[in-house]
């Protein structure tokens, strides 16, 4: 079943200090959500977004429930940085985040299904029945993984207060929800659709940065 819209909150941001198998899983859950498909390329001077675009292709975007991204996630608190590159599949059924440092190094796994949610990494296995609360067990505190299945995508999470504003062509602009600023910096046009290519997410002091380098479809798969 679709993965449940649960938020693990604590009263202040999260600045606990991250040690590398930490910062890894946490930055898997914060991009947060494959299969051979159609690949994207930069926007081209002739591919521009127009007005209206947007509410034109919303309902499309809202339709995309199965595909898959590729890019590289940076997550900064106070007290330490990191990155990593990133392969996440979503599927309304399913999903997988795949976390590596250089060269395929340090790699981290968290996918889930049906109610259960495992993350794999040198340490070992671990379950839970959410991300959000596999999270909280293994670190001490969450990020969303659920709304992050829409917010990477330019939308809200379904059936919560939230504030929107809008760029001077309809676009979102920056997303206000549950506690989380999301700032849409840059766009991708990508299977006619245009969708979210760099999102800067903060909460409290903590920051997230999600550069998309391709977004791919069952829709245009390739051989």
């Amino acid at each position: 079943m679709p993965l449940a819209s649960s938020l693990a909150k604590s009263d202040a941001a999260p600045t606990r200090p991250l040690k590398a198998f930490a910062a890894t899983v946490a930055m898997a859950a914060a991009l947060g959500l494959l299969a051979g498909c159609a690949t994207t390329q930069p926007p081209s001077s002739e591919t521009e977004r127009s007005a209206d675009q947007w509410q034109a292709q919303k309902a499309n975007v809202q339709q995309l429930q199965t595909w898959e991204l590729n890019g590289k996630v940076g997550l900064r608190t106070p007290e330490e940085s990191t990155s990593a590159n990133i392969d996440w599949r979503q599927t309304p059924y399913y999903f997988r985040i795949l976390l590596s440092g250089p060269a395929g190094t340090g790699r981290s796994v968290l996918e889930g299904r049906d109610g259960r949610v495992s993350m794999t990494t040198s340490e070992g296995r671990f379950e839970a029945t959410s991300p959000e609360e596999l999270m909280q067990e293994q670190m001490g505190w969450s990020l969303p993984v659920s709304d992050l299945t829409d917010w990477v995508r330019g939308l809200p999470a379904n059936d919560r207060p939230h504030r929107m504003t809008q760029d001077k062509l309809g676009f979102p602009a920056t997303l206000e929800q549950d506690g989380w600023s999301i700032d849409y910096r840059r766009w991708t046009h990508f299977n006619d659709l245009w969708l979210p290519s760099r999102l800067v997410m903060d909460y409290g002091d903590l920051r997230v940065t999600l550069v998309v380098t391709r977004w791919q479809s069952e829709n245009n798969q390739s051989e």
